[in-house]
C-alpha cells in the first residue's frame, strides 16, 4: 500500500471503532482496523472522514465581480442586470483568475468534486466556458469538475445563446440548465432545454421557482416532462425558494410529487435568505426550502453555495460546512439525526444527484479522503468545524493545522 490513513472514523458509524484505509495506485484498497503495511501513514487520530465534500451548484464564471458591479437600487438587487451590465469585462484570464482564487478556497474547505454552473450568452460567448474548462484541467489534482451550461438571460428571446448552448454541448458539456425566470416564455425554456438533453444524451439541472409566493410553479412541467423523457434521477433543480412559502400539507404533497418524478433538489440557503424577500421591509421571509422536510418525504437533496462575492450573494468563502450549518439555523435544525442528514447533503447525497457512480469511502473508488477536525457528522455541521487534511487520489493537496492556544 502506497498510504494508510489510520484511526479514521467513518459517517454511517461514527460511534463504532475507528479504522483504517488503505490507499494503493490511487484507490482505496482495504478498510479494517490495524492495517498492515510500510506505506505512507496518516494519522487522522479518531477523527470523521468522508470521501470530500461535493458542491453540486456554484457559479465560478461570475465570482469575484462585487467590486466592480453596480450597487443595488434600494430593496431590488436588481441582480442578473447587474452582472449583465459587467459582462463584457470578463476575458478569458479575468475568469480563470477570479474562478480560481474562489476554487482554491472551496479545495481548502475539503470538496473535491463539483459542479458549476456557467452563463451562455452574447454578452460573454464562450469565454467563460473556455476559461473554465483549462481550470478544470489545471486542478484535477484536487478537485474534479463538471460544467453545466444554460442561458442565464433567457433563450427563447436571446437565439445566441441557444447558439452557444449547442456549441458548449458539442464541446463535451455533461450537464445543461436553465433560468426560465428571466425568460418571457418560461414553459417555453423548460421544453428546449429537455428536447437538448434528449438530443446531446445530457443531465439536466435547472435554477427554478425563486419567488416570494407559490404561485406560478415551474417544479409541476419539470417533474411530468422527467417522466416524459425517462429522465428520473437525472434533473436536478436549485433554489426552489417557493416551496417554503407552502403550508406542511401542500408541501408534503409537492415533495410526494417530485419524489414521484426522480427530480433532485439543490437548496442554496446563502443566496436565496439574501435575495428573497426583498418585496417586505420587516419580519421578512427566509425564502429556504427545507431540505430535510424533502428528505424525509423522499426527495435527494443537496445544500451548495449557489453565488460567492457578486451581486446575488456579495458574502462567502466557499466553505460548504458553514451553508450547511447556515441552512440548519434557518430551518431551526437541531436534532443529531437531522445535522447528520445534513452533512450527507454535502456528501452521499450530492454524489447521487450528480450520478457519481465511483464516490464513497468504499474498495475500489478513487482514494479521495477529507478528514474533518470532528468526531460525528452532526459535529461537524453544528459547530461548522474544518477539514485537517485532505487527499485526492490519495495524494495529500491540503493541510490545516489546529488552531493552539498559548495559555500563560
Amino acid at each position: 500500500m502506497d498510504l494508510i490513513i489510520r484511526n479514521a472514523r467513518l459517517p454511517h458509524a461514527p460511534d463504532a471503532a475507528p479504522v483504517d484505509i488503505g490507499v494503493a495506485d490511487g484507490r482505496i484498497v482495504a478498510i479494517a482496523p490495524r492495517l498492515a503495511g510500510d506505506g505512507q501513514a496518516f494519522d487522522a487520530g479518531g477523527q470523521l472522514a468522508c470521501a470530500g465534500l461535493v458542491e453540486t451548484h456554484i457559479h465560478l464564471d461570475k465570482t469575484r465581480i462585487i467590486d466592480r458591479c453596480p450597487p443595488e437600487d434600494g430593496r431590488n438587487a436588481n441582480a442578473v442586470p447587474r452582472v449583465a451590465a459587467v459582462k463584457h469585462t470578463f476575458t478569458e484570464a479575468d475568469v480563470y483568475r477570479r474562478a480560481s482564487q474562489t476554487l482554491e478556497n472551496c479545495i481548502k474547505f475539503g470538496t473535491t468534486r463539483m459542479r458549476t454552473h456557467v452563463e451562455l450568452d452574447g454578452g460573454v460567448e464562450m469565454r467563460s466556458y473556455d476559461a473554465l474548462e483549462t481550470l478544470r484541467r489545471d486542478y484535477a489534482w484536487a478537485i474534479e469538475i463538471e460544467l453545466c451550461v444554460f442561458p442565464q438571460e433567457g433563450l427563447t428571446n436571446n437565439p445566441r445563446s441557444g447558439e452557444l448552448l449547442i456549441e458548449a454541448l458539442r464541446r463535451g458539456a455533461k450537464v445543461i440548465g436553465a433560468a426560465p425566470n428571466y425568460d418571457p416564455d418560461k414553459s417555453g425554456q423548460i421544453r428546449r432545454i429537455f428536447e437538448l438533453a434528449r438530443e446531446f444524451g445530457t443531465d439536466i439541472d435547472m435554477h427554478l421557482d425563486s419567488g416570494n409566493s407559490p404561485d406560478d410553479m415551474d417544479i409541476h412541467l419539470v417533474c411530468e416532462l422527467t417522466k416524459q423523457y425517462g429522465l428520473e434521477g437525472r434533473v436536478a433543480v436549485g433554489h426552489g425558494c417557493k416551496y417554503s412559502t407552502l403550508p406542511p400539507r401542500d408541501l408534503s404533497a409537492l415533495a410526494a410529487k417530485i419524489a414521484d418524478a426522480g427530480v433532485a433538489v439543490t437548496v442554496l440557503p446563502a443566496t436565496d435568505l439574501y435575495m428573497m424577500g426583498r418585496n417586505q421591509t420587516h419580519s421578512i421571509q427566509r425564502g429556504v426550502a427545507n431540505a430535510n422536510v424533502l428528505v424525509e418525504h423522499g426527495v435527494n437533496c443537496s445544500i451548495s453555495s449557489n453565488n460567492i462575492l457578486n451581486p446575488f450573494t456579495p458574502l462567502g468563502d466557499g466553505n460548504l460546512i458553514r451553508i450547511a450549518n447556515m441552512q440548519a439555523n434557518v430551518c431551526q435544525v437541531g436534532e443529531p439525526q437531522r445535522l447528520r442528514e445534513c452533512f450527507m447533503m454535502l456528501t452521499e447525497r450530492s454524489a447521487k444527484l450528480m450520478n457519481l457512480k465511483d464516490y464513497g469511502l468504499a474498495v475500489g473508488n478513487p482514494a479521495d479522503i477529507v478528514i474533518f477536525d470532528a468526531t460525528t457528522p452532526e459535529q461537524a455541521v453544528a459547530e461548522v468545524r474544518l477539514p485537517l487534511a485532505c487527499f485526492k487520489n490519495g495524494k495529500q493537496t491540503v493541510t490545516r493545522p489546529r488552531a493552539e492556544l498559548h495559555k500563560p
